[in-house]
């Protein structure tokens, strides 16, 4: 298994430069508006945007096998049956070879899920729910790669505000159901994203121990053990549920804008 791993690199050190012309110097005593003042103003023309159009939740996953990817389908469902909220539904940019999926006998990619089209796509989005299998306790290197590629967004702080929640999948009960979502929260933290755990409120089924089931207070999950095991349908109704809570939060911090 891969592992994900990185962190935004630290600048340069620029070299020394010549003294500023005079029309130089003054465009950089020109005053820059402040980026929370960007951020509010940014928000106030989704806000207005948003009045014209149904709210977008945005579900981008990754799934070598097919079990984050039933989890996304049921969350997308949950979320669609929101009165107001349309659905968009993205993989992101697998990052190996054929030859080296087909050793690893992963099947092919379903094509009528495109593949998200770049980093920029998430602007359009209302809220987000990321979904990726674990490696080692963190998301796997094809999620890694592309939150990687949103380097321009965070730069003008461009999903701020935007609540986004994860859905998981680990082989085995201690591999990292919380873990895996945990880590995963940085990536938010330095967005300026809202995250938003799905806690208890799937009510007595968090509760249930009568057979195996993936998912945590963090977001759905399933266990997909040596590939074989498919998920249970409570752990598709807990993802049907986190779509639904998800596009429920979406569109009430939306009304309160």
């Amino acid at each position: 298994m891969g592992k994900g791993g990185g962190c935004v690199p630290s600048k340069r050190r620029q070299a020394p430069a010549a003294a500023p012309s005079s029309s130089s110097a003054a465009a950089a005593a020109a005053p820059r508006e402040a980026p929370e003042e960007e951020v509010a103003a940014a928000a106030v023309a989704s806000a207005a945007e948003v009045a014209g159009r149904k709210l977008r939740l945005y579900i981008v996953f990754y799934s070598m096998y097919g079990h984050v990817e039933s989890l996304a389908r049921r969350a997308a469902a949950g979320a669609g049956a929101v009165d107001g909220v349309e659905v968009v539904l993205r993989r992101v940019p697998e990052t190996l070879p054929p030859e080296v999926l087909e050793k690893m006998q992963a099947p092919p990619k379903d094509p009528e899920v495109p593949i998200i089209a770049s980093a920029a796509e998430l602007q359009e989005a209302d809220g987000v729910l990321f979904g990726f299998p674990t490696r080692y306790g963190a998301m796997a290197a094809q999620m890694k790669a592309f939150f990687d590629s949103t380097g321009s967004l965070w730069e003008q702080q461009k999903l701020a505000g935007k609540p986004a929640g994860f859905f998981v999948s680990t082989g085995t009960q201690g591999g990292g159901q919380e873990t895996t979502a945990w880590t995963a929260i940085t990536q938010l933290v330095h967005h300026g994203m809202l995250f938003v755990p799905i806690g208890y409120t799937f009510g007595a089924g968090m509760f249930k121990m009568d057979d195996i089931r993936g998912g945590s207070p963090y977001g759905a999950g399933v266990f997909a053990g040596d590939g074989s095991r498919q998920p249970s349908e409570t752990e598709l109704e807990l993802a049907e549920h986190q779509g639904k809570y998800m596009a429920s939060i979406v569109k009430k911090l939306a009304h309160h804008a």
